[in-house]
């Protein structure tokens, strides 16, 4: 995962979309303690920032350090560079003690993670038995009904990476080990609106900040050509607003905790 978003790490840091405050709220809501949170995968920190309003002491970890330098600076959010695979010492040593951890979450990136080594890390760090896992991922943005037809086109490239299909299905597939919280019935997905006001170039941006973007670059195709772009152009203004669009990313959350 790494080195998938090294070279678009502007155009990430940028384009990616914050996430909703209710999705914030509903998983703080299920810790019973706000003392520490654990944000594996936190890219350039956008949920990082929203969980150091609840928690007091964030700790943000990444396998890249392009991502970490674009990140929001806060005081109580602490950045760690970390290696693809660490070993339980090692998180002991640069995320938390055994059994410390109020919440764990995963924004957009568990899809690309060694499962059952992280979820053993997991299950170390978490509070007994009230620490929560929360991992949530936000599927293809949804502007108009002509724009996101020529999206769904431009979407069916052979450029992704396998594990995207697990993005694609909402989550519903990926092995989640976990228990439903105290009154629920299943560990998800949950859906939350998730609206962001934006711009045509803003979209562009977003768009650019695929993997599968990056990939295609890598190999010489412009994803997004000319025409491509022109087809955008006449979506965005088929309603007769060129400027700024409210555009949904749809998130669906997997939410549990470990059993004693």
């Amino acid at each position: 995962m790494s080195n998938l978003f090294i070279k678009q790490a502007k155009h990430y840091a940028k384009g990616r979309p914050s996430y909703p405050t209710e999705l914030f709220q509903f998983i703080a809501s299920k810790t019973p303690e706000h003392d520490l949170a654990w944000d594996v995968g936190t890219g350039s920190g956008q949920a990082a920032r929203s969980l150091a309003e609840i928690y007091k002491n964030v700790v943000a970890t990444d396998t890249s350090p392009t991502q970490l330098e674009l990140a929001s600076k806060l005081p109580n959010i602490q950045y760690q560079h970390t290696s693809p695979v660490m070993s339980l010492a090692e998180v002991e040593q640069k995320v938390a003690a055994e059994s410390s951890v109020d919440l764990v979450t995963i924004a957009q990136a568990i899809h690309w993670f060694d499962l059952p080594v992280f979820y053993q890390q997991v299950k170390m760090v978490l509070k007994k038995p009230h620490g929560v896992i929360a991992a949530w991922c936000y599927t293809t943005p949804e502007v108009n009904v002509y724009v996101d037809k020529i999206l769904q086109r431009f979407y069916e490239n052979p450029y992704w990476d396998p594990p995207r299909k697990l993005v694609d299905r909402k989550y519903i597939d990926i092995d989640f080990p976990f228990e439903p919280l105290d009154g629920a019935d299943s560990t998800g997905p949950f859906e939350f609106a998730n609206e962001r006001s934006m711009g045509l170039e803003d979209y562009f941006t977003y768009l650019r900040s695929w993997s599968a973007y990056q990939k295609a670059k890598e190999k010489g195709v412009e994803l997004l050509s000319e025409d491509v772009v022109e087809d955008f152009k006449r979506g965005w203004s088929e309603e007769g607003n060129n400027d700024q669009k409210l555009v949904n990313f749809p998130v669906y959350l997997r939410i549990g905790k470990v059993g004693l």
